[in-house]
């Protein structure tokens, strides 16, 4: 169904990639644009995730120069029963994260240093869960893809304002057919809200949570980011809004302009579905760090860090570990 889906999005923005051509030079202009966007299929296939990263700067991280946020990565993958995705860190004080690959053997985590600073390690496992639900689901090959060609479409409909007013170009529309193709940039917004269903961050939370072992660790994250995506603006984001839809919160809704195309469900229901997960795995009440049930964790899930690892679906950390209220120490570092 993934495959088929992505299958149905890649056709469907080719066809408006080719309207837009049509638009700005006729005939011609769309069998230019046809050629053009099969170009990019196929590159984005295969390079879209590095563009991705490449726009964040996001530098590759490994066991030495990050060791907690390695080594929570790598429990979460083996418990998820992935391969070790490559992990990023990307310099930008708003916490936030993302996972992109055409597949989880090709597969990459990213976390800003805002977020590995800001959050305890509890909620780190809890988003990176979320982001390796998000590669098993197979998600980040539609989502790489459709930022890949939303960005182009939009850059296609710029170019129609400096070529379209030209009465050579064989623009069957004249004006009206530029402004219709300028017009192709903020619809490609939202049909990137469309594509990415909102119903795939749920269930991302909802496995993710399941992977972790606690859902009220993603449901304070979210908290947290929520609030930090609010006050502290993504300039990289602003300036590649057709990406948007790929972070686990919204690293737009700092200005109020970005909602007018929301890319992700209402924090507040998903934090309430996680909270009802909870219930439901016997957790309602329990302290961050407790296993399900509320007793204590047993000295072999207390930490991601310790040689034993976690027992499957049972959650990380100790009962004491989160009522200490200074910052954690940046896994980064």
């Amino acid at each position: 169904m993934n495959m088929m889906r992505t299958a149905m999005l890649i056709a469907f923005m080719t066809a408006m990639f080719m309207s837009v051509g049509y638009l700005i030079g006729g005939g011609g202009g769309m069998m230019v644009a046809l050629v053009i966007a099969a170009a990019m299929n196929v590159f984005s296939y295969w390079n879209s995730d590095k563009m991705v990263l490449r726009m964040y700067n996001a530098q590759e991280a490994n066991e030495r120069t990050a060791p907690e946020y390695y080594r929570i990565v790598r429990e979460l993958a083996q418990r998820a029963g992935l391969p070790m995705p490559k992990i990023y860190v990307i310099d930008n004080p708003q916490p936030n994260a993302f996972a992109t690959g055409r597949n989880p053997e090709n597969a990459a985590v990213a976390a800003t240093t805002g977020l590995l600073q800001r959050l305890t390690p509890q909620e780190i496992a809890g988003v990176m869960a979320h982001e390796l639900a998000h590669v098993q689901n197979r998600d980040t090959l539609t989502m790489t893809i459709t930022a890949t060609l939303a960005g182009a479409i939009s850059m296609l409909g710029n170019f129609a304002f400096f070529l379209g007013g030209n009465r050579d170009n064989n623009n069957p529309f004249g004006f009206i057919g530029v402004l219709i193709a300028m017009l192709v940039a903020p619809f490609a917004a939202m049909l990137v809200q469309m594509a990415i269903s909102r119903t795939r961050e749920y269930s991302a939370d909802r496995r993710g949570a399941e992977i972790c072992g606690n859902p009220l660790w993603l449901a304070s994250a979210l908290r947290k980011i929520a609030s930090g995506a609010h006050n502290i603006p993504n300039e990289e984001a602003e300036h590649n809004p057709a990406t948007a839809h790929m972070f686990i919160i919204n690293p737009l809704s700092g200005r109020g302009a970005d909602n007018l195309f929301s890319t992700h469900p209402d924090t507040g229901n998903r934090i309430a579905a996680l909270q009802a997960m909870a219930v439901e795995m016997g957790q309602a009440g329990a302290e961050f760090g407790s296993v399900p049930g509320g007793a204590p964790a047993s000295p072999a899930s207390r930490s991601p860090f310790g040689t034993g690892g976690p027992s499957p679906l049972q959650p990380w950390g100790s009962p004491d570990d989160d009522h200490d209220s200074r910052p954690p120490k940046g896994p980064w570092s």
